[in-house]
């Protein structure tokens, strides 16, 4: 088992405990904030079991049918978690009306912020946690899973302080105010989640500061050619695949243009080890006088 299947387990684990946590304070308090709050982080579990599933296809080696490998899988991973976070932002409206109609007591409010309370500690860990791991490990899947967690908190810090000013005030109409606010967030984080994983599906280039470094690299380790064009990236997963043309002088062998492009691999793959290169070769006649210039 690879480091992030690990840390996906990990995952479904502690969301359970939060869960049962967040689903005790909303059974003791009948708050609907609380059953928002409650209801998204049932999507974080059933999202961290979707992340070990990708994780585990993700890691597979290239095969016949997928020759540049699966890692693709965690975009899949990324998405279907927005949509869950999208599913529950529409039950959370329902809820939020159904309270605000017909309004229920609240009880037992300070046991039960103090339940969710110690869930959203946990929380809050574990987001940092994975978004630094998806980070380090170039992983799709655990990213999303530490932004979902981490918009989870923030949401779950606002019902707190509402509730908090509920308990205070009691004007109870707060409560599914509260929880249709928490909503409006949930359902904004789940759109951002899918547009950003549909960009990887869609082979979206890495960020502009990415795609300079690789210029330049490339630039400062092809001494003896004459420069590099159609220059290409994307993203797959946790891999990002680079090509492009490299323009030597007609007159070179085909041992010392290997070299070159030796050289300029070595170079990218000391600072990018996730990168997968493809160079094409080609005489002087094909430049084209705007690629990166060699220096």
């Amino acid at each position: 088992m690879t480091r992030a299947e690990r840390i996906a387990v990990g995952s479904i684990g502690l969301g359970v405990l939060v869960l049962g946590l967040k689903a005790a304070a909303w059974w003791l308090t009948r708050s609907a904030a609380l059953y928002s709050d409650a209801l998204e982080t049932t999507v974080n579990v059933a999202a961290s079991v979707i992340a070990l599933v990708a994780l585990r296809f993700a890691a597979r080696p290239a095969d016949a049918n997928h020759p540049y490998g699966h890692t693709k899988a965690e975009f899949f991973a990324a998405v279907i978690e927005g949509v869950l976070i999208v599913v529950a932002a529409l039950s959370i409206f329902q809820h939020a009306v159904v309270t605000f109609l017909v309004p229920v007591p609240l009880a037992a409010l300070p046991l039960g912020l103090t339940l969710n309370a110690a869930a959203t500690v946990v929380n809050a860990f574990w987001s940092w946690y994975l978004l630094r791991a998806g980070k380090q490990l170039r992983s799709p899947a655990l990213a999303a899973d530490g932004m979902h967690l981490r918009s989870d908190v923030v949401t779950s810090v606002g019902v707190l302080a509402g509730l908090g000013l509920v308990a205070l005030s009691g004007m109870r109409v707060l409560d599914p105010l509260l929880a249709a606010a928490t909503g409006v967030y949930v359902l904004w984080s789940g759109m951002v989640m899918i547009f950003a994983s549909v960009g990887g599906l869609m082979d979206a280039a890495p960020e502009p500061a990415v795609v300079r470094r690789i210029r330049d690299l490339v630039a400062e380790n092809a001494q003896g050619a004459l420069e590099a064009h159609d220059l290409r990236t994307r993203h797959a997963g946790r891999q990002t695949f680079l090509e492009f043309h490299l323009v030597v002088p007609g007159t070179m062998t085909v041992a010392d243009s290997h070299a070159i492009c030796d050289r300029i691999e070595a170079a990218l793959k000391a600072e990018m080890g996730h990168l997968v290169i493809t160079i094409h070769v080609e005489p002087e006649m094909k430049a084209k006088q705007h690629g990166v210039p060699v220096l």
